[in-house]
């Protein structure tokens, strides 16, 4: 665990919570299959007398030992492995945890697996090991979900930002939006309990500007859901035209490799094709698309109803064509389909002679074959693909909402913010009403941040997770 996290207010826990808490978990914490070495993780009260049991003598917390595992029913020996004891509550669960470090493949895991189960652990639920760390106050829900997002991360930036809230960067956020909730229900408290002070009541006003303020700062980190789905998935960029106009060799071209089937034949894509560009500073996610036509193949009108819901939603469209004609037709085609940005993109710069039919300034000429234009274009989208993300300019940046249950927390403050402001310049109802809204804004900030919880927010957050972790 992150030493930053310390800074962080520790999470009281729930005894719902740790309820099934008693028993010994073991799972498997590398993925299956062949691999030069694999990794066993235990954590609960009875770790080291299954540690005992699998002929694994005296351990020093913290210091990694090589040692002989058996199995405990006849003694046999299993592997020889490294085996680290974290004493709780200093591990990543707050429990008891060992950790066993194996060879990899299929058979040796899984017997060490299974003696541990005979030994009397039982098998982790996918996520029980981060739900125990929630449970025991080693990270809050934010935190456990970055561990989520860390290991789905498709982009590097996905990675830095999953590392930024794992180490708190969200979660400090939501709690300062909590505070400032919590400063306004203060002023309120002593404008009610405290009305005849020498120092007078507080200034309506000042509560007034205060939630105003508030609900700023809901709406700039509400702002950031899109820039985090950039982030996971890629900025989407469309590669579209007519058939045979050099998409799939441009698609290829660009990724580097040879991802779509490239031949001369009309219609050869029936379907979108999907990959992400790891690019800095935004990644993008590119799609070959069926080539547009009128047709009569019923499998092609399929693809080509794919390609238009793609084009819709599109960041960025790549108009190709293999003649001039052929691209300005592409780049009217998409004018009424997406308001994404339009790139006219001519493929067959190799062979274009400049006096023949002359191309604007404003079209890429690319050629997948020689590989002219294609850094200058991929330099283009990078500047459209940042002009068309607007969130980049928050002042929270580095601090998104990755998930709906985000989404949802900030979306019920804010309402109840909106509500109590409402209420509070109107003057319509006591004090002591309006207040309720304060309280329900803060639950709901403080609800996503796992400060308060219930059982079943934990089942929704950790459903997802992969076991061993």
């Amino acid at each position: 665990m992150n030493s930053s996290t310390d800074a962080l207010p520790a999470l009281p826990p729930s005894a719902s919570l740790l309820s099934g808490g008693a028993d010994t978990i073991v799972a498997r914490a590398t993925a299956d299959g062949r691999g030069a070495l694999a990794i066993i993780r235990l954590s609960g009260a009875r770790a080291q007398t299954i540690a005992h049991a699998l002929g694994i003598g005296a351990l020093s917390p913290r210091i990694a030992k090589r040692v002989t595992l058996r199995n405990p029913d006849n003694g046999q020996a299993l592997d020889d492995a490294i085996a680290t004891y974290f004493v709780g509550p200093h591990s990543y669960t707050g429990e008891d945890v060992l950790e066993l470090s194996t060879h990899g493949g299929h058979v040796v895991p899984s017997t060490v697996l299974g003696a541990c189960i005979a030994a009397g652990a039982r098998l982790a639920l996918p996520g029980e090991f981060s739900r125990r760390a929630v449970m025991n106050g080693r990270m809050d829900l934010l935190q456990a979900e970055a561990v989520a997002d860390l290991i789905d991360a498709r982009t590097s930036a996905m990675q830095r930002h999953a590392l930024a809230q794992l180490d708190g960067g969200l979660s400090r956020r939501f709690l300062a939006l909590r505070d400032e909730v919590i400063l306004l229900e203060a002023l309120l408290a002593y404008d009610i309990d405290f009305p005849g002070e020498d120092d007078g009541p507080i200034d309506r006003r000042r509560i007034t500007d205060g939630s105003v303020s508030l609900l700023a700062s809901l709406d700039a980190l509400s702002a950031t859901t899109s820039r985090a789905t950039i982030l996971r998935d890629g900025a989407l960029v469309v590669i579209a035209g007519p058939p045979n106009a050099g998409k799939s060799s441009l698609f290829n071209a660009l990724l580097g490799e040879s991802r779509a089937l490239v031949t001369p034949i009309a219609g050869t894509t029936r379907d979108a094709i999907e990959a992400v560009l790891d690019r800095q500073p935004i990644p993008m996610r590119f799609v070959d698309t069926a080539g547009l036509r009128d047709t009569d193949d019923v499998i092609e009108k399929l693809g080509i109803e794919v390609s238009t819901r793609y084009v819709a939603n599109a960041r960025v469209v790549l108009a190709c064509g293999s003649t001039v004609n052929e691209v300005q037709r592409t780049v009217d085609a998409m004018a009424g389909r997406t308001d994404g940005a339009i790139i006219p993109v001519y493929t067959k710069a190799d062979t274009h002679t400049p006096g023949a039919a002359p191309t604007p300034v404003t079209w890429q000429l690319v050629s997948a074959e020689s590989g002219v234009g294609l850094t200058a274009l991929l330099k283009t989208i990078d500047t459209a693909v940042a002009d068309a993300d607007s969130p980049r300019t928050s002042p929270f940046a580095e601090t998104m909402l990755t998930r709906e249950r985000h989404r949802v927390g900030i979306a019920q403050a804010r309402d109840e913010i909106a509500q109590f402001l409402v209420a509070w310049q109107s003057d319509a109802l006591p004090a002591t009403v309006v207040a309720v809204h304060l309280q329900e804004a803060r639950d709901a900030l403080a609800s996503v941040v796992g400060v308060i919880g219930t059982d079943d927010v934990l089942e929704r957050v950790f459903r997802e997770f992969c076991i061993g972790k």
